[in-house]
């Protein structure tokens, strides 16, 4: 396994009430006794990265675990595109062939809902080192990032990945923290909506399974296509995080990597996404007690959706989630599938993540952001638009500037006419003669193409929120 350097190493269990425990770790020795409920825990000082070393804990028995690291430790959470295996991605065969880092350690937390918070961890299988064979099934974004660090910051890395494809934010939140913020109401509203609809939509699985199966002559779930419904307990409210998280905050941390929201694009959830997602990051910081560690989140891909869904406005929640600290976001707007919700491109993603870690966390002089929307300027019939992460140039991918739309005070957008200007990008459309809005990249698959000196795609975004 891997512990958290430069952070109090945190050991607790059980054992019989009153028993005795001590705890030997790096020549340290601390002395419990266990609660009347068999309760125990205890503090160990923080150290530097190293190992592996061996931790001892006794009482009337004795467990030891050998081959322990002391560096970084990652949690890697979110739905489907980050519990996206490894065997999956592009080039998987040689990217796990070559998958042999023995200062990389992968937990896979099993997917777990609950009613309330969960004292104890399920998991899928125990902590392993990274081999071609422990990491084919492991989430490929996680190992990405991973390996991009170690090799980057020669420090060991533990990533443990608590995924769940298909769920939205507000099950991954605790219920104290929905529950205190009257303006995350609508959390509940839709799932109550979604608990009225869910005897009708069992009903119909159940006679569509039928019709199948008669049609078929399968057997059980043999040869069975029927159309992806949600886990229902698993969308509740709290769920995931009583069953997922909140088991894994007292081991310490040094961050977060998290990729989700295609399932808040819906027209209940989507509308207040940008206030659960801050909420839901604020939540677990608190949990962990470990200050604002750093959060580092992925905006959802390009993807051709349906009419209902809203995933400029998703894009939009998550860019604004910038305006927490120790946050950073990698824009995957030019590496989604438009015909795939899960690209199998997770190298990249991986690598953007690993750049804003690099970036905020180790201190290391990149650029780790692609240019961000700052403020606007109406110059006649002229809108001049300014971002941030563009100092040393923005960059067109291709000939021609695309993606682009402006508007006058009729809200009424039309494509623009875009070109750079040194660090800005400057707006026009002859029949616009006083333009008052811009936007860039709204839709669910757009063709756009702006991108700092650094490669690094711009972000969507739009200068007026009604």
């Amino acid at each position: 396994m891997v512990i958290q350097r430069d952070e109090p190493v945190h050991v607790w269990g059980d054992a019989a009430a009153g028993e005795t425990v001590t705890v030997d770790f790096r020549g340290i020795q601390r002395i419990a006794t266990a609660d009347s409920l068999g309760r125990w825990t205890v503090q160990l000082p923080p150290g530097g990265s190293g190992g592996p070393f061996v931790l001892t804990i006794s009482g009337t028995n004795a467990i030891t675990l050998v081959d322990v690291l002391v560096g970084d430790v990652w949690v890697a959470s979110g739905q489907s595109n980050m519990g996206f295996s490894l065997q999956d991605a592009q080039n998987a065969k040689q990217e796990i062939a070559g998958a042999d880092f023995p200062r990389v350690r992968l937990l896979n937390v099993k997917q777990r809902y609950a009613d309330y918070p969960q004292d104890d961890l399920a998991v899928t299988k125990r902590w392993s080192v990274c081999t071609p064979e422990s990491v084919s099934d492991f989430s490929a974004v996680a190992f990405f990032f991973a390996r991009e660090l170690m090799r980057r910051e020669h420090v060991p890395i533990g990533i443990v990945e608590s995924a769940w494809g298909g769920t939205p934010a507000e099950a991954w939140t605790s219920m104290h923290a929905l529950s205190q913020d009257s303006s995350l109401m609508p959390v509940f509203a839709a799932w109550a909506a979604m608990a009225d609809a869910e005897p009708a939509t069992v009903r119909a699985e159940a006679k569509e399974r039928e019709e199948i199966e008669n049609q078929s002559g399968a057997g059980g779930d043999q040869n069975l296509n029927l159309p992806w419904h949600p886990v229902f307990n698993a969308w509740a409210p709290a769920a995931l995080y009583n069953g997922m998280i909140a088991p894994l905050t007292r081991f310490p941390i040094r961050g977060v990597i998290w990729y989700q929201g295609e399932s808040n694009a819906d027209s209940l959830r989507y509308p207040v996404y940008g206030r659960l997602f801050q909420t839901l990051i604020q939540d677990w910081r608190a949990a962990w007690a470990e200050g604002d560690f750093p959060f580092l989140f992925v905006q959802i891909a390009n993807f051709h959706t349906e009419a209902k869904d809203n995933w400029p406005e998703v894009r939009e929640a998550q860019l604004e989630a910038l305006t927490l600290a120790n946050t950073a976001m990698a824009v995957t707007i030019d590496i989604g599938d438009p015909e795939k919700i899960h690209p199998t491109n997770k190298q990249d993603v991986g690598f953007r993540l690993a750049l804003a870690a690099r970036a905020m966390v180790y201190g290391e002089p990149v650029e780790a952001s692609g240019p961000l929307y700052r403020s606007m300027s109406r110059e006649g019939n002229v809108l001049r638009l300014y971002f941030d992460h563009a100092d040393e140039g923005l960059v067109i991918k291709g000939k021609q500037l695309q993606g682009f739309e402006i508007a006058g005070d009729d809200g009424k957008f039309v494509p623009a006419m875009a070109d750079i200007d040194g660090v800005t990008v400057v707006l026009t459309n002859p029949g616009v003669p006083s333009p008052a809005q811009a936007r860039y990249g709204w839709s669910d698959d757009p063709v756009c193409n702006l991108f700092n000196k650094a490669g690094l795609p711009a972000s969507p975004f739009r200068t007026y929120r009604p």
